[in-house]
């Protein structure tokens, strides 16, 4: 990391440490507790930071809720600090595979897809909202979560299979330039992170439609980045690698 992407980065996490604390307070500091969610943000065209959900019951804990609403405030803080996206930072949308407003946003994410089980009709959207342009980025899974979400994609997608991606790729020169997956700090000690990703016709060289990180959870140090979870320098890692993933998605 250069001297200067170092000062704006550290910058901008001590705005997000003197705003998050009054946000978080405003929301109540609960999780979502079903698929629905009245908070959505009504669509203007702006950027909104979208979180995927399933059917996971009535919990304070909910998989796919893991690290909201701070995750996405905190990234989205940086991400419209860094970048001339215009973009929604304190309000984040909550949408399932079953609701066509998914439709309106290029990207989404999903925390804990180790846990996703989609309908027959959700896999039918899925397929739809990837092969007109959409893409999905996975975060926050390890060990045998891998096989239950390859199996739901693979619902969808039976013909592809999941490409591992190494640092060359572009995904990782889409903003920063990152040469190596040892920068992505770890959450859970569950091996080296890994990154794979879907590919229109398994072409490496075609449009990628979904980017998993496995092994990892950056949205966790994106959550904790005001108390200290991890230092600056550790916690600037994991908003790089998203930052890219994101900006990947909008600009392919």
């Amino acid at each position: 990391m250069s001297k200067r992407t170092r000062i704006i980065l550290s910058g901008v996490l001590v705005a997000v440490c003197l705003g998050a604390v009054t946000t978080f307070a405003q929301r109540g500091g609960f999780r979502p507790q079903a698929q629905s969610y009245s908070g959505n943000v009504r669509y203007d065209g702006k950027f909104v930071f979208v979180r995927l959900s399933y059917p996971w019951g009535f919990s304070r804990n909910t998989p796919w809720a893991h690290d909201w609403p701070r995750g996405e405030q905190h990234f989205m803080k940086i991400f419209s600090e860094i970048s001339s996206l215009a973009a929604h930072v304190e309000e984040s949308s909550i949408i399932s595979f079953s609701d066509p407003e998914l439709f309106k946003f290029p990207v989404a994410y999903m925390a804990e897809p180790g846990f996703l089980s989609m309908s027959d009709a959700e896999v039918q959207n899925v397929r739809a909202y990837l092969q007109k342009g959409g893409f999905i980025i996975l975060d926050d899974f390890r060990n045998n979560d891998w096989a239950q979400m390859e199996y739901q994609f693979s619902r969808a997608f039976p013909e592809n299979r999941w490409i591992d991606l190494d640092a060359s790729h572009p995904i990782f020169h889409s903003f920063f330039e990152i040469n190596s997956h040892d920068i992505v700090p770890q959450a859970y000690q569950a091996g080296r992170p890994l990154f794979r990703a879907l590919f229109e016709d398994n072409d490496p060289k075609k449009r990628m439609m979904v980017v998993a990180a496995f092994n990892t959870d950056m949205s966790e140090f994106w959550e904790w980045s005001d108390q200290g979870y991890a230092p600056i320098d550790v916690t600037n890692e994991a908003y790089k690698i998203g930052v890219n993933l994101f900006m990947y998605g909008l600009t392919h």
